[in-house]
């Protein structure tokens, strides 16, 4: 039987929402095994003198779990 865990992530970049999304694959990639997909469940900008400086999503990671343990990694 496949299990699947979800862990939710908040991400940021200077540079877009596509670098954002990657941060956090690659900051979850460090410690989880088998990532499936993200979920952008939210996007976010932040504004300084009417330009926009950071952009920011709430990601939720989802991964395969090998013999009912999570895949983190030691």
């Amino acid at each position: 039987m496949k299990i699947v865990k979800v862990i939710e992530m908040i991400s940021a970049s200077e540079k877009g929402f596509e670098d954002a999304i990657q941060n956090c694959l690659t900051e979850a990639s460090k410690t989880v095994r088998n990532i499936d997909s993200i979920y952008v469940s939210e996007m976010k900008v932040h504004v300084c003198d009417n330009k926009i400086t950071t952009y920011g999503v709430n990601c939720k990671v989802s991964f395969r779990v090998e013999n009912g343990e999570e895949n983190t990694q030691p």
